[in-house]
C-alpha cells in the first residue's frame, strides 16, 4: 500500500478520474497539434499520430497541470506546456523502441511506430516529434511572457539532452549492450535512472513553478520532488516488467530480466526494491510538507506511482 493512502481516503479514490479528466484534455489539444495539415507528408503524420493518439496515463502532462495549480495557474493555461512535453516523451517511446535500442514492437497494447511502418518512418516520426515539442513550448500561446516560455524551453531541452533523458538511455544501452560497465553498481542504476526516467519528471513538476513565475526555492523543491517520484516511478516500472503480463502493463513483459538488464530489482532482489520504493515515496511526501494542503493531488501522484499496476 502506498503511504499517501491515509492522508485522505477520499483524494485517493478520485485520483484516477482526475487523472483520466487531465488526460482527456491533454488528447483533445494533442489531437488538435498533430492534426493533418497540407504540407506534412501524409505517412509522417499518420505516424506521428499513432505515436500520440495511442493511449497513455498523460501522467507527465498531469503533473504539469497540477504542479501550475499549487500557485494557482489555472489547469488550462498550463496545458499547452504539458502537451509540449508529452510530445517530447511520445518521441523519446518512438525511437526507444527502434529494433537499434530497446526493441519493442508492443506499446499501449498496439504496435509501435516502427512496427505499424517502418524504422525509417519511425526515425522520421520521433525527429518530427521532438522539434514540435519546442515549437509548442514557445509558441505564444503557451505563456504570454516571452520569458516564461523562454525558460520553460531551456528546462525542457536540459531535461531531454546529453544530461537528461537521452544521457541516461546511452548509460542504459552501453550497460546492455556493451556490457559497460558488466556489473553496474547501485550508483550507476540509479544515475543512470534519474537521468533517464527523471529527468522528464523533474520538469512536470517544475514546470508549473515556472508557469507560475515562481521563485527559486519552489522549483528546486519541486524539481526535488520529481526527482524522487520519477526514481519510485523507474523501480515500479522494473518490478512490473517482472511481475506484471503484457495484457496489464500493455507492452512485453520480462524482457528486461531476460536480457540482464541493469535495473534496481535484478540488483537488489524484489523485496529490497520494493522497501526502497517506499522510503523514496517517503521522502518524495516529506519535500511538500511546504505546500499544506494545497498538495494533496500531488501526495497522492507519489502514491499512484507506488502502487501502480499498468
Amino acid at each position: 500500500p502506498s503511504l499517501a493512502t491515509g492522508f485522505s481516503e477520499t483524494m485517493s479514490e478520485q485520483f484516477e478520474d482526475r487523472l483520466k479528466s487531465a488526460a482527456e484534455r491533454v488528447d483533445g489539444v494533442l489531437a488538435d497539434i498533430v492534426a493533418a495539415g497540407p504540407s506534412v507528408p501524409p505517412r509522417l503524420g499518420d505516424a506521428m499520430r499513432l505515436a500520440v493518439l495511442g493511449g497513455g496515463k498523460r501522467f507527465r502532462p498531469f503533473l504539469v497541470i497540477e504542479s501550475a495549480a499549487l500557485f494557482g495557474v489555472a489547469r488550462t493555461a498550463a496545458l499547452p506546456a504539458a502537451a509540449a512535453l508529452e510530445l517530447l516523451h511520445c518521441y523519446s517511446l518512438v525511437h526507444d523502441d527502434l529494433p537499434a535500442m530497446d526493441n519493442d514492437a508492443l506499446r499501449r497494447g498496439q504496435p509501435t511506430v516502427w512496427a505499424a511502418f517502418d524504422e525509417w518512418t519511425a526515425i522520421l516520426a520521433g525527429d518530427a516529434l521532438l522539434t514540435l515539442a519546442f515549437e509548442t513550448v514557445l509558441d505564444p500561446g503557451c505563456h504570454p511572457d516571452a520569458a516564461v516560455r523562454a525558460e520553460l524551453g531551456a528546462a525542457l531541452a536540459v531535461a531531454a539532452g546529453r544530461v537528461g533523458m537521452v544521457g541516461g538511455q546511452c548509460l542504459d544501452l552501453q550497460s546492455d549492450k556493451l556490457g559497460d560497465p558488466a556489473q553496474p553498481d547501485l550508483g550507476y542504476i540509479r544515475t543512470m535512472q534519474g537521468m533517464k526516467t527523471g529527468a522528464l519528471l523533474q520538469f512536470a513538476c517544475e514546470a508549473g513553478a515556472i508557469l507560475a513565475a515562481s521563485g527559486p526555492h519552489d522549483r528546486a523543491v519541486l524539481r526535488e520532488f520529481g526527482a524522487l517520484i520519477g526514481f519510485a516511478f523507474q523501480i515500479s516500472d522494473d518490478l512490473l516488467d517482472i511481475e506484471g503480463t503484457a495484457a496489464e502493463v500493455g507492452k512485453q513483459t520480462g524482457k528486461d530480466a531476460a536480457a540482464g538488464k541493469a535495473t534496481l530489482v535484478e540488483l537488489m532482489g524484489i523485496d529490497e526494491a520494493r522497501a526502497v520504493l517506499r522510503e523514496t515515496e517517503r521522502q518524495a511526501l516529506d519535500k511538500l510538507q511546504p505546500f499544506g494542503d494545497r498538495a494533496d493531488v500531488l501526495r497522492a501522484a507519489a502514491g499512484f506511482v507506488t502502487t501502480r499496476n499498468r
